[in-house]
């Protein structure tokens, strides 16, 4: 092996421990957010909504009944058949008494948060990636539909 060969392998080398050191940084920092996320009140009681319901086997039924009928509704219109006033009528009955249920509308609406959490979250790592920085609220706003449109 020559003197070329030997730090080029050094080199190498040296780049892929720096690389693994910033890793483990990463690492440690969103397995730092996961908790932040999992140990916050407003979180708990988000999941807790969800424990809640996913306990409740009565109200899961009949949250899973009325998705089961709005798939079904919604495959026969697809498909080009026809949805009687009757059957409307009847999904929005069922719809309407399922949601008042505490325990299934606490969970659609946990269920909601979440997602506007993880939404926001995901946002702004993949800001972070495109910018090469920590996003700012102005980043967000502007009109542009993103980078590399063109339109900016």
């Amino acid at each position: 092996m020559n003197a070329n060969t030997a730090n080029a392998f050094s080199s190498r080398d040296q780049i892929h421990m720096q690389s693994s050191i910033e890793e483990s940084a990463i690492q440690k920092k969103t397995l730092e957010l996961c908790e932040s996320i999992v140990s916050h009140p407003d979180f708990q009681k988000l999941r807790g909504h969800v424990e809640s319901f996913l306990q409740n086997s009565e109200a899961r039924d009949q949250y899973n009944a009325l998705v089961e009928q709005s798939q079904m509704l919604e495959h026969r219109q697809q498909t080009g058949g026809i949805i009687t006033q009757e059957e409307v009528k009847s999904f929005e009955a069922q719809r309407e008494s399922v949601l008042k249920d505490p325990a299934v509308s606490s969970f659609l609406t946990a269920q909601q948060e979440i997602q506007t959490i993880q939404q926001f979250i995901g946002s702004y790592v993949t800001k972070t990636f495109e910018l090469g920085r920590t996003p700012s609220e102005d980043d967000f706003s502007g009109g542009s539909c993103g980078s590399g449109c063109g339109c900016h």
